[in-house]
């Protein structure tokens, strides 16, 4: 059996050249779509991320960044009763703690509020809704997203989040990938 050669470049350039294609490169991308397009990442700095603390010390030192980041999609995945929603109820407090308002969309309508309060969130000051269809509750959570005033919206839970059409349909209609398709456009929507 014959050994194979090393791989080598194509061309073999010097590290000046490289770079010099590189500037090169850059410089044709900035003329076509703007300064900024493409760039080192080290001479942006580092963007500050603000969080909102889960409760968790454990989990906000795992995340890397102290909690959870804001203005961004988080999911919380797990089995049965592994405590998601304690955690999420626990953001919601720590966003309440810190003058930030919350909602929460109970999908399950299973809330509870005194468990709620215990664990620190002001129920008074929360936001809530229980929809009647996963559209419901999506096009809510969109809404309160644009409004720009909200700093933490739970969804509570992604699968209680039943299309209309499954809700008006009859026992035994087919009903593949319909909420995969609905997640899929809001979270296009959302993002």
């Amino acid at each position: 059996m014959a050994s194979k050669a090393p791989l080598t470049p194509v061309t073999a350039v010097t590290s000046d050249q490289r770079e010099k294609a590189i500037d090169n490169a850059i410089a044709q991308i900035d003329r076509n779509y703007g300064k900024g397009a493409v760039m080192r990442l080290g001479e942006r700095g580092r963007v500050p991320i603000n969080v909102i603390p889960t409760g968790a010390t454990a989990l906000d030192i795992a995340l890397g960044i102290g909690g959870l980041p804001r203005g961004r999609i988080v999911e919380i995945y797990g089995p049965e009763s592994s405590g998601k929603t304690t955690v999420a109820l626990h953001a919601v407090a720590n966003a309440q703690k810190a003058g930030g308002v919350a909602a929460f969309i109970d999908a399950e309508h299973a809330l509870d509020p005194d468990y709620a309060r215990k664990l620190g969130v002001d129920t008074d000051a929360l936001l809530i809704s229980q929809p009647d269809s996963g559209e419901q509750a999506l096009e809510i959570a969109d809404m309160l997203i644009r409004s720009g005033a909200i700093d933490v919206i739970v969804i509570d839970s992604v699968a209680a989040l039943v299309p209309r059409a499954e809700i008006d349909g009859e026992m035994g209609d087919s009903h593949v990938g319909l909420q995969a398709r609905l997640m899929s456009q809001a979270l296009r929507k959302m993002t």
